[in-house]
Parts: structure tokens; sequence; C-alpha cells
């Protein structure tokens, strides 16, 4: 595979991915309101969901940069093991910092 190849593929992914999530957002909030629309011409009463207080919001970024440090953990793992180079575990090492840092409690 050149070189040409792979800065093709990168990006590809990389500009395509963040499209492909910023798609599936806008489908979800489109068929969302769909449904709750159909609900209320319907003429059931429709809830309105309660905003997350500060610890819940604190909870969903906690995990996300979490499950993030632990997937870059394992990418550079991965590739370490497949290239065995020294210098990639470095790299993963430096995930783990990142996870250690998401683990550590914080201070009141």
């Amino acid at each position: 595979m050149g070189g040409e190849l792979i800065g093709l593929v990168a990006v590809i992914l990389g500009m395509g991915v963040p499209l492909g999530a910023l798609y599936t957002y806008y489908r979800v909030r489109k068929l969302r309101s769909e449904e709750r629309l159909a609900a209320i011409a319907r003429g059931v009463d429709i809830p309105m969901e309660p905003e997350l207080n500060q610890a819940g919001r604190s909870r969903r970024a906690g995990i996300l940069l979490v499950s993030g440090a632990l997937g870059y953990i394992a990418t550079f793992g991965l590739i370490a093991g497949i290239q065995a180079d020294r210098d990639i575990w470095t790299v993963a090492a430096h995930g783990m910092r990142f996870w250690s840092i998401t683990r550590t409690p914080a201070s009141a």
C-alpha cells in the first residue's frame, strides 16, 4: 500500500466519521420530533424530559473520557503489538496518563 492510499483513507475517514456522526445526531433528533408531533396530534399528553443535573452531566463526561482513554490505549497497544515497536508503547502509555487523570477524584 502506497503512502498516497493511506493518506486518502485517512482524509476520507477523518472527514467521513464526523459527518456520519452529525447526520446520525440530526436524524435521531428529527425522528424524536416527528414522534412527539404525531403523539400531540393524537392528543396524547407528552411529559417534558427533565434536564440532567450537574452530577449527571459530570458522570456522562467522565464515562466519555474514560472510554476514550481506554480506546486510545487499546488502539496504540494493538498497533504496537503488530509493529513490535517500543516507541508506540510509549504513546499507549500516554493514554494511561489520560485515563489516570480521568479516574482521579475531584477535590471538593
